[in-house]
């Protein structure tokens, strides 16, 4: 296999989530930066491998494929072992909701693009756009909290990491990275201690990536 290409950005949640799962896989990759605060993914040349402009892309079996979860899906199917997705019907859409909460109803909120809108367009204040940030952190959290506490163990879902701790490790980067308290989420916060032990969470990290401003 060719090895595959991941075009990346350190601080992206989506781009971390597949870093983690390129790792949980044990799949060698290589990074090409893509600077999001330069706007890189909006120019012509990183549009013809990802129309939306947004980042990540992964290269990888004569594919391009886009959108985080597609891509840790395809990931899940291409290396079945270990496993991401619990094979159960029932409870892998226990796992694919957990996911999504956090992909489409807290992440989409508070990305990048969303919070320069905010800052220019909109032009709210720095204070402003921390609140609106912090505000849908806390909304989606808690709810996140009350779905995983029944059924976790080590994980959101048992002893095992899935698809919903690989999201949910970026998004509480984010949460720090803006002061958001988490103490409320002892769940939460227990998994991703736990996904911080494993080499393929602790590699992902954005402290680990090329730093570009």
């Amino acid at each position: 296999m060719t090895r595959p290409v991941l075009h990346d950005y350190f601080r992206s949640s989506a781009a971390y989530r597949v870093r983690i799962g390129l790792n949980f896989k044990g799949v060698d990759y290589a990074s090409r930066t893509v600077n999001l605060v330069a706007s890189e993914q909006q120019g012509e040349a990183y549009r013809t491998l990802n129309p939306q402009g947004l980042v990540p892309t992964l290269e990888i079996d004569g594919h391009r494929l886009t959108q985080s979860l597609s891509i840790l899906v395809y990931l899940d199917q291409r290396f079945p072992e270990p496993l991401l997705m619990p094979r159960d019907p029932a409870e892998g859409a226990h796992v694919r909701a957990m996911a999504l909460s956090i992909a489409c109803d807290i992440h989409p909120l508070n990305n990048l693009r969303v919070l320069k809108y905010l800052k220019h367009q909109l032009r709210q204040t720095q204070e402003a756009t921390d609140a609106w940030y912090a505000h849908w952190i806390v909304e989606g959290l808690g709810p996140l909290e009350a779905m995983a506490a029944p059924r976790s163990g080590d994980f959101l879902f048992g002893d095992a990491p899935t698809i919903a701790d690989v999201c949910l490790v970026p998004q509480l980067f984010n949460a720090r990275r803006f002061n958001v308290p988490l103490d409320e989420y002892p769940t939460l916060l227990r998994t991703d201690a736990n996904a911080q032990r494993l080499e393929a969470f602790a590699n992902a990290h954005p402290d680990k990536q090329e730093q570009v401003q």
